[in-house]
């Protein structure tokens, strides 16, 4: 049975589509680099949001009781980088970074489809990887414009075999759990090192020697 979803829920996919509908394609990069900023630092704040596609799969999945949360949400992201470490990372290998393992997730949400198509539809899913791929575009484009060509390598999706047993069905749903967890946790540091890099961006333009050149003329 499809889940209705809530209205907050809702506003967040058709919005997350609208920036995915408007991110460049990788050969037609036309946006200024302001603008994809802006578009990177919103798209991350939508997917770092759990109700986009981990409420859902936790409601879907019957593990809401605070114990099997508690197991879903109480161990650290291996999987992905912390915020401290791409804080520290310079801007290419920032960018780098957010690419590769957004392939990586796409490749582990696509695997995780498989197993919902054989049982019921899940329609966030398919909307998050769409949106992956619109994030990854604008920081393809990102790359292109401040010069910092991509190095993009195979991934290893990460994908394995579906256990059968009762058992090990149990432990992929809270290792699923973990990981989607940890992706909404590494979306939302993204975002927040894209509005690091657009406030000093700000503070750039508002220190530029042109400006304080400006303002004295205006002033004369």
């Amino acid at each position: 049975m499809q889940t209705q979803l809530p209205p907050r829920t809702l506003f967040s996919f058709a919005i997350s589509l609208l920036f995915l509908s408007m991110a460049p394609a990788k050969r037609g990069c036309s946006c200024s680099a302001p603008q994809l900023l802006s578009q990177l630092q919103s798209q991350a704040n939508i997917t770092g949001d759990m109700e986009s596609l981990l409420e859902p799969y936790i409601r879907l999945q019957s593990l809401s009781s605070p114990a099997l949360r508690a197991a879903c949400t109480g161990h650290p992201a291996q999987a992905f980088p912390s915020e401290d470490t791409l804080r520290h990372l310079s801007k290419s290998h920032f960018l780098n970074t957010v690419y590769v393992t957004l392939e990586r997730v796409w490749h582990q949400l696509g695997a995780l489809r498989e197993q919902f198509l054989k049982t019921r539809a899940f329609l966030q899913l398919e909307w998050t990887r769409q949106n992956i791929q619109g994030i990854r575009n604008n920081v393809y484009c990102m790359a292109r414009l401040l010069r910092h060509p991509l190095e993009i390598t195979q991934v290893d999706s990460g994908v394995s075999p579906s256990p059968t047993t009762a058992s090990g069905t149990f432990k992929t749903k809270i290792d699923s759990c973990r990981f989607l967890w940890g992706y909404h946790r590494f979306m939302g540091s993204v975002g927040r090192v894209f509005r690091e890099w657009e406030n000093g961006s700000r503070r750039s333009r508002r220190h530029s020697p042109l400006r304080a050149w400006r303002k004295g003329a205006r002033r004369i």
